[in-house]
């Protein structure tokens, strides 16, 4: 038996995930954390972290050490990984000699592709998917891989995000049309590079990332679900665009009142969701579903590949089919 931490450093929230695998290839998730930091926050055009938002998480990451130090350092393995505000950051030396000083463990930073990578992988050893887009919008960019009988032929990474497209064209407080046009306009020219991205046309859009799960989660209390988890869930594109519409017609202390809508998401959620209703426009998607796996357990599962040699045994209950 080995124990894993992979710790995933993001631009919205910071997250941790122990688990424990077997030489079969079986694994059991111990314990996960999430705290939101918004590393992100005010970068601007210059890409430069800020000092109150690196405070924010190394305050978090000291939370995350202290979990771990129950463990004997013998018997636990640590894997640090950075993804988009570290990835762009110009004083980005600086943070990962700050990281290592509050963690001990280096920081890996990943480039957008690994980034998409491992989303796919933790997907496809999860949910029962032959052909699919996914999406995981993060908070300062957005990740594409597109599935054809469970390969991934095409993975991409976008520079934006629910942070980044707030900052950058929203207000916060009531969004006008003016600026989610402009926004939206920014999106398409950006998804327009994407070569392969027709290829996707009428696939099932498989999302990830905390403002996608936001629709499920507000979707399921809409229809007091209480047994049916978010990785799996699925809502028609009529039922996405409703939700979607209802949050663009609240002002910020509406939206933090919402149920399934986390208060701090209120004033991201909707240029968080922006990349999935565009996409759901623009290849005439019929159906979202919903992952909680992605990058780390991406990492988990390669993990366990090489060093068992045996494919993932997810636990019970079994890997969800989408139809």
């Amino acid at each position: 038996m080995t124990i894993l931490a992979v710790i995933d450093l993001g631009s919205n929230s910071v997250r941790m995930t122990i688990s424990k695998y077997h030489q079969d290839g079986h694994y059991e998730v111990l314990e996960r954390y999430q705290e939101m930091v918004r590393l992100s926050e005010g970068m601007g055009e210059d890409k430069i972290l800020q000092p109150e938002a690196i405070e924010r998480t190394l305050d978090a990451l000291k939370h995350f050490k202290k979990a771990l130090s129950v463990y004997p350092e013998t018997d636990i393995n640590v894997r640090a990984v950075a993804t988009a505000a570290v990835r762009q950051a110009a004083n980005q030396d600086e943070f990962l000699v700050a990281f290592k000083n509050t963690m001990v463990w280096p920081l890996e930073v990943l480039t957008g592709e690994q980034e998409a990578h491992f989303d796919y992988v933790g997907i496809v050893n999860t949910l029962n998917i032959n052909d699919a887009l996914i999406l995981d919008t993060g908070g300062a960019s957005a990740e594409l891989v597109l599935v054809r009988n469970k390969e991934a032929l095409h993975e991409v990474s976008l520079p934006i995000g629910a942070v980044t497209i707030s900052e950058g064209y929203l207000e916060k407080d009531i969004v006008s049309a003016a600026s989610l046009f402009e926004a939206t306009v920014a999106l398409r020219r950006m998804f327009g590079d994407v070569s392969w991205l027709n290829e996707a046309a009428n696939l099932p859009l498989v999302a990830l990332g905390g403002s996608n799960r936001t629709l499920a989660k507000i979707s399921r209390r809409q229809k007091k679900i209480v047994d049916l988890p978010v990785h799996g869930y699925h809502l028609s594109t009529q039922d996405a665009s409703a939700i979607y519409q209802m949050i663009l017609s609240k002002d910020l202390n509406e939206r933090k009142k919402m149920a399934g809508l986390a208060k701090e998401r209120g004033d991201i959620i909707i240029g968080g969701l922006l990349p999935l209703m565009e996409l759901l426009i623009l290849l005439s998607g019929q159906q979202v579903i919903f992952s909680q796996s992605g990058l780390r357990e991406g990492i988990l599962f390669e993990t366990i590949k090489r060093e068992t040699g045996h494919d993932v045994i997810a636990p019970e209950p079994a890997a969800m089919t989408i139809d």
